[in-house]
């Protein structure tokens, strides 16, 4: 299942293979990190799912060497802007694991997007925590009511990185702020990890007109980032209502609709990463030495089994069943509530 695939009478051609979605009665399905709801969930998913199988074989994270490239820009966090895409049911049951561990280390970096208020929120993260007024809904729609949000307190922020993600990823930033380095926040760059293996194909509505267009997108569930240079640019398409606007052009939802405005309008190709990661692919192929050097991890389910990363770490599968407690305590051992002298 890929996150843009809309039901709503379009046309979308996913993998150079042609599929209608009719409007019909939608089945809605809730899932992990912000997914589109389509329809013939049976079915489609089946699809889904062996058209992504060989990609995730093939996107074992990549051994890299030991010598790292100087970097183009020298930047810290405080440069980079982390927006998590969350919803208010959400709050106790995701948010408070992340507000737990990687976001407790990057109070002054990371904004909350929701859609309900929520003073127990507000208190630890203050103003970071937005209410977008979005609908609650896991529509296209809504989906991409919040991404017009985000973007927009991006560019007021004035930070050099935009940087995409959802509740249910772990970010670790010591090594996202070492990728971003090899760039500079001036040139074009579009950073993240596609969940299909062929672009994805849409129909464009230009008045009564329809036109075919393709183009690649990082999926939202693993994560995704945008130099301030390039994100600048999408301004006509993405500022204030303009978002939405574009997003129903091509009924399409929020990671989609980045990815067609950055590839499809501006024609900036997608740089991609195997250092993101989703709840999509199989995480047990992330290996224990690479766990370090990875951007972005996730849980989730994948084939009805339990979709996490292998590691042992510090707490149990019953206290840890995400395994992020134990992923935060192998890269911030000192952390107070860590247990000591654990073998991961």
């Amino acid at each position: 299942m890929a996150n843009c695939l809309e039901a709503r009478q379009v046309v979308v051609v996913v993998q150079h293979h042609r599929f209608e979605l009719s409007h019909g009665n939608t089945q809605q399905e809730e899932t992990l990190g912000g997914e589109a709801v389509v329809e013939d969930k049976k079915g489609f998913s089946a699809y889904i799912s062996k058209l992504t199988r060989g990609r995730r074989e093939a996107d074992k994270p990549a051994r890299s060497s030991d010598t790292s490239p100087a970097p183009a820009e020298d930047i810290s966090a405080n440069d980079i802007f982390i927006a998590v895409k969350t919803t208010k049911k959400f709050h106790q049951s995701r948010l408070n694991l992340l507000l737990d561990t990687w976001i407790s280390r990057n109070m002054q970096q990371t904004y909350i997007f929701t859609d309900g208020e929520d003073e127990e929120l507000k208190k630890r993260i203050g103003s970071h925590a937005i209410n977008t007024n979005c609908s609650a809904a896991h529509s296209r729609q809504a989906l991409s009511c919040k991404m017009a949000v985000e973007y927009d307190t991006f560019i007021e922020s004035g930070k050099k990185w935009f940087c995409h993600v959802d509740d249910d990823n772990y970010v670790n930033v010591r090594t996202l702020v070492k990728h971003l380095s090899q760039y500079t926040h001036t040139q074009d760059m579009y950073i993240g990890k596609p969940s299909l293996d062929r672009p994805i194909e849409a129909t464009e509505r230009l008045g009564d007109k329809m036109k075919p267009v393709n183009f690649w997108f990082a999926t939202g569930g693993a994560g995704f980032c945008v130099s301030r240079g390039l994100a600048l640019k999408m301004s006509p398409w993405a500022s204030g209502g303009h978002f939405m606007n574009t997003a129903e052009k091509i009924r399409l939802p929020d990671d989609c609709t980045i990815g067609y405005i950055i590839e499809s309008v501006l024609g900036v190709p997608l740089t991609r990463s195997n250092l993101f990661h989703s709840h999509l692919e199989n995480l047990q192929l992330v290996s224990k030495p690479d766990i370090y050097k990875q951007i972005t991890l996730s849980y989730g389910m994948f084939e009805n089994k339990s979709n996490i990363i292998n590691l042992n770490g510090a707490f149990t599968i019953e206290e840890d069943p995400s395994r992020f407690k134990s992923l935060h305590c192998l890269l911030n051992p000192e952390t107070q509530w860590c247990p000591p002298q654990v073998a991961f």
